[in-house]
């Protein structure tokens, strides 16, 4: 029997891949019409997976992190999580504030839910990720920082300094980063004076 779609399955904007064939019930060709989304048929194995970007990671390193970028992009995966590497993708010299802004642009357009980005030190990343809006970078050293980090100031992006920290290391605060959640509370009035930081000095 062909797949089915219904209107339960017409996202909100954009387009929709169906494989050839596909029944698509007169419910969901009214919805899509009214909400200009494009069913575009194809050949099944052309269709791409669905990209889910509250389970996508966006990751990136300079050449100093590069190696790291390589051994932490299975740990992701294993967790479950999709994977957006935006670069670099040897150890030839390239400038990390390009790198770490392809990784904040991910998260502040909600393509991704986090961020990771991997220089020598992990330092200048995090400068550079934390001039994009909504973003906000912590350097995570060990568990204590990445918990910190996650709990009371909700980061998004998490830098890591590939030339500081051995595999094992990194991968350990990792793990740490990305299972501890935002505590909220009594933090979230920090988090919003934050926002508001941004906001008075982006006009």
């Amino acid at each position: 029997m062909p797949p089915v779609i219904t209107a339960q399955d017409v996202p909100s904007h954009g387009h929709l891949e169906i494989a050839t064939g596909t029944i698509v019930t007169p419910a969901a060709r009214d919805l899509a019409r009214e909400r200009g989304v494009a069913l575009v048929e194809l050949p099944a194995s052309q269709i791409r997976p669905p990209v889910d970007p509250a389970r996508t990671i966006a990751i990136g390193a300079d050449h100093g992190g590069f190696r790291m970028k390589e051994t932490l992009k299975p740990v992701l995966l294993e967790l479950g999580y999709l994977v957006l590497d935006v670069g670099t993708a040897s150890e030839q010299p390239v400038d990390y504030p390009d790198l770490a802004e392809k990784v904040a642009n991910a998260v502040a357009t909600r393509q991704a839910a986090y961020g990771i980005m991997i220089d020598g030190a992990g330092i200048g990343s995090a400068m550079a990720a934390n001039k994009v809006p909504g973003i906000r970078a912590a350097l995570c050293y060990d568990r204590a920082s990445a918990r910190n980090a996650k709990e009371h100031n909700a980061a998004n992006v998490l830098t890591l300094g590939g030339k500081m920290l051995t595999m094992s290391q990194a991968e350990e605060v990792l793990r740490t980063w990305l299972a501890t959640p935002y505590a909220a509370g009594r933090h979230q009035a920090r988090i919003d004076k934050i926002t508001a930081l941004e906001k008075k000095y982006a006009q």
